[in-house]
């Protein structure tokens, strides 16, 4: 009787495992892109629970990293996907891995190749992984305890060669072990703490093409063509030790204190030493250290209403699509003619501008230009490119209204399109993988023909016209995006970046020689990317090229905040929550700002002297960062990264405590087309 009931017990543990392995893939890894259906059906199939020490099974379908045997861990399950994707396997390989680890990922590719041979660095891991493959059946998998870096020439050439480890280049030894025609993926870095997934194909005898298609960090690829020891390496998921502040920090702390200007309260600030710092410029750029926080939205609608009202700037550009935007400058001009028929910032995350603090802030912001001349009226402008479909119609409306015999060219043209406007990210992985045809060169002429028509469209209304060649721009740039997003790799983002920079410079340009504009987004895109780790991944954005085309007359002011709650998802499309923010972490920029017991300041950074110096700020730091999505679980790996805040920023605001954003109640407009962008 016992028997019979342990028997059932174990019956429906496994059913709901099996459960939760399927959820597992439909929503961590077949939703955020991976379509191969060989990658999806292999993924279903590997238990893996019985890779994991037992008391970390049930956690074994979270889309998280593990630790297991040798200060290692079992990669998450997406990343396990998306690299086997990445090899493009049809099934029936040879397939060497280097990093056997749990086994867990050689078990994943051996239900697809006919053979998998992996090598792995630590004995203990070898053996446990060979045993673990063998009890399990999975017999086609060989394992060698070896040096990874210099493959299995033994069983060479291979279809495929997969590195879960990160080297400082790729192994030349792994090169010549593939076959022609054979993909080599691997990520590389000569900083350990910023890699790039590289895939290599082996063209001919002595040629091979490489491609780049990820941003990552994995542990590091030891052996005598990587790393020569793990010993200052960064790896996935570990926190920097935690202990008593450094007398040198304590002296910083008390420097930081002095130097700030602390203000009681968000109205009462008294801000002229901020705008006297910013002097002439002619871009303020303001951050946020979150997407998600009241503080920073109230801050930059105080430090906004003064430039407006102080300093005559004449615009807001804020990181939101064009067309929704426009929306809100049609209501808060007072324009006349009809806005988008659609309700303003309905995609996810619907709480980033839908908000009582934006609310607010385009109340007063519409008061204000209903007390000037119409030419003198604040306008409000959407730098983003994740509105394709929106656009389109935008771009379509306008044509029939000025030139129907172009609208129905434009059409055609944008038809192209047409079959993906339900998941845009789906066309850019027809047309990566040569399924279907890319629609470059239809978007490109469409928005060629419209600026040769300039001088004659202008004519009917600017403001209209410069919305069109603004949609037409942003459709180009997207269907771009759309195509080189799928691997996320740092093209995307520089698209991203360059297309706000465009947009922003092409409003300058139409506002006039003597506008000044104000720009609200994330510190990741206003900040000086080239101060910070971006820089090593080659990735720039916003506030570098406003930085390189301004100068001093660019102004960066970054966010930040030590704890609090913040409105976040926990997944891409996920319910938004209202979530704790953890304390910062030691030998972080926040953690001394904290340390100063000030509740709320803001610091200049320009010409600080010692305390912004080698030895002071400019000591390159952890800074975090929260986007639309916040994982508390891995805060580390997730959120933070390095910097030197002096250099990233000129100022600085601080809120020692803070509290979330207040959403406005909204339903998302059924068929948007969605995205999937970076979490910030």
């Amino acid at each position: 009787m016992v028997d019979t009931l342990d028997s059932k017990k174990r019956s429906a543990a496994s059913t709901s495992l099996r459960t939760l392995r399927q959820q597992m893939v439909e929503r961590d890894i077949a939703a955020r892109g991976v379509q191969d259906p060989l990658i999806l059906e292999a993924m279903s199939k590997v238990p893996r629970e019985l890779f994991l020490p037992m008391n970390l099974r049930e956690f074994a379908y979270d889309d998280s990293p593990l630790p297991i045997a040798g200060e290692q861990t079992i990669s998450q399950p997406y990343i396990v996907a998306f690299m086997a994707e990445a090899l493009m396997l049809k099934g029936g390989e040879k397939v060497l891995e280097i990093g056997a680890g749990s086994g867990y990922a050689a078990a994943v590719l051996s239900e697809i190749a006919a053979n998998v041979y992996t090598v792995e660095r630590l004995g203990p891991l070898a053996e446990k992984a060979a045993a673990t493959l063998a009890e399990l059946g999975y017999d086609n998998v060989h394992v060698l305890h070896g040096d990874g870096t210099r493959g299995w020439p033994e069983h060479a050439p291979y279809d495929a060669i997969v590195v879960a480890a990160g080297g400082p280049q790729v192994p030349e030894s792994l090169k010549a072990q593939l076959k022609i025609g054979g993909r080599l993926v691997i990520p590389v870095g000569e900083d350990q703490r910023c890699q790039e997934l590289v895939r290599v194909v082996r063209v001919s005898v002595s040629e091979y093409r490489s491609e780049d298609i990820a941003d990552v960090r994995f542990v590091p690829l030891i052996g005598e063509e990587g790393w020569a020891t793990a010993r200052g390496g960064i790896r996935p998921q570990v926190r920097p030790p935690r202990g008593p502040t450094y007398s040198d920090d304590e002296i910083l702390v008390r420097n930081l204190a002095d130097a700030a200007e602390s203000f009681p309260s968000i109205e009462a600030a008294d801000l002229n030493p901020l705008l006297e710092r910013i002097g002439p410029a002619r871009v303020v750029l303001l951050g946020e250290a979150t997407h998600g926080t009241s503080e920073f939205y109230r801050m930059r609608e105080r430090i906004t209403r003064d430039l407006v009202v102080k300093k005559g700037f004449c615009f807001v550009a804020v990181e939101a699509d064009w067309p929704d935007a426009a929306r809100v400058d049609h209501y808060v001009r007072h324009f006349q003619y009809p806005p988008s028929e659609w309700t303003a910032f309905a995609r996810f995350p619907t709480w980033m501008w839908r908000n009582a603090e934006m609310r607010d802030f385009i109340g007063w912001l519409r008061k204000h230009n209903g007390t000037v001349e119409r030419m003198q009226r604040v306008a409000f402008h959407g730098l983003d490119l994740y509105s394709l479909y929106d656009s389109i119609r935008s771009v379509l409306n306008y044509l029939d209204e000025v030139d129907p015999e172009s609208a129905k060219v434009a059409r055609a043209r944008y038809g192209c399109l047409t079959p993906w406007q339900h998941d845009p990210a789906t066309y850019g992985h027809a047309a990566l993988t040569g399924s279907y045809p890319t629609c470059e060169a239809h978007v490109v002429r469409t928005l060629t023909d419209l600026l040769t028509k300039r001088r004659a469209y202008a004519e009917h209304d600017g403001e209209r016209f410069l919305d069109a060649e603004q949609n037409a721009r942003l459709i180009a740039n997207a269907e771009r995006y759309y195509r080189i997003m799928y691997y996320g790799s740092r093209a995307s983002w520089n698209l991203r970046d360059s297309h706000m920079f465009e947009t922003l410079r092409n409003l300058l340009s139409f506002h006039g020689q003597d506008s000044k504009a104000v720009v609200w987004a994330h510190n990741s895109h206003i900040g000086n990317a080239g101060a910070t780790e971006m820089a090593a991944r080659g990735e720039h954005n916003l506030g570098q090229l406003c930085r390189k085309e301004f100068g001093d007359a660019a102004y960066l002011i970054g966010f930040g905040t030590h704890s609090g709650t913040v409105a976040a998802a926990s997944e891409w499309n996920g319910p938004l929550e209202v979530k704790t923010v953890r304390p910062s972490l030691p030998q972080s920029y926040e953690r001394l700002c904290h340390g100063t017991g000030l509740a709320r300041f803001t610091l200049g950074l320009r010409d600080r002297g010692d305390l912004c110096g080698p030895a002071g700020l400019g000591k390159e730091r952890l800074e975090r960062a929260i986007g639309v999505i916040y994982r508390p679980e891995s805060e580390m790996a997730s959120h933070y990264f390095r910097a030197n805040l002096p250099r990233q920023f000129d100022e600085y605001v601080w809120f020692d405590g803070s509290s979330a954003v207040t959403p406005l109640d909204t339903a998302e407009i059924k068929g948007l087309p969605d995205t999937y962008p970076f979490g910030v």
